[in-house]
């Protein structure tokens, strides 16, 4: 237990900024994907056109790749400077958008199209229509899929640590590299993967509170 108790503050750096990069960009990720998601089925052509062109370029390039334009392509756009942590959010953020959105328009296809038809004859606006009738129930039944796409967004947090957001992941060469630390690289490794699996639990937790509370009775 010395690799825990002897670095404390080590831990708790990282397992704070871990969260943050998985709380930011899943909220990033939920508000983007959800304004591509009703674009991608949206009865404007260039709307539609837009988040097409969005989810295949950004969900088909390496999350890497993306990380790097971010960390190292930003900088040289001659844009307001920002915290590494703060681009990684951006980076995963944006990057995940596109999964969410995919969820939520496999979500909103299994609405009935009678609903919005039926929405729009007594004059909704498309915006009404999908914010008081399709998305709701779409959100209900996407459940499974969307906590599937943030469980991903947790264990994809790790690849900041290659581009100095100090969380987990580079727990281990902190640890290694300071030489008086108490802990071998395995036994971080070893920590590093129980925390993750405790998280991963505690979001299928939630996964199967939401299930139970917003069945759908067919």
């Amino acid at each position: 237990m010395d690799v825990i108790f002897g670095n404390l503050d080590l831990w708790g750096t990282a397992i704070k900024n871990t969260l943050v990069v998985f709380a930011g960009g899943g909220l990033i990720a939920l508000v983007l994907g959800l304004v591509v998601g009703a674009m991608r089925v949206s009865p404007v052509p260039i709307a539609r056109g837009v988040g097409t062109v969005y989810v295949t370029l950004i969900r088909n390039t390496p999350l890497t790749l993306v990380f790097f334009f971010f960390v190292f392509g930003y900088p040289s756009l001659g844009l307001p400077r920002m915290d590494s942590t703060v681009l990684g959010i951006l980076a995963i953020g944006i990057y995940t958008a596109t999964y969410v959105a995919e969820v939520l328009r496999a979500g909103i296809n299994t609405v009935p199209v009678g609903q919005a038809e039926a929405a729009r004859a007594v004059g909704l606006s498309f915006g009404q229509v999908m914010g008081s009738v399709v998305l709701p129930q779409a959100f209900r039944s996407v459940v499974p899929p969307m906590m599937s796409v943030f469980i991903a967004l947790l264990k994809n947090t790790t690849i900041a640590a290659g581009f100095s957001v100090s969380e987990l992941a580079q727990l281990r060469a902190t640890i290694n590299d300071s030489g008086d630390r108490p802990g071998s690289p395995m036994e971080v490794l070893l920590w590093v993967a129980l925390v993750f699996v405790v998280l991963v639990l505690a979001l299928s937790f939630v996964q199967n509170r939401l299930e139970k509370k917003w069945r759908i009775v067919r």
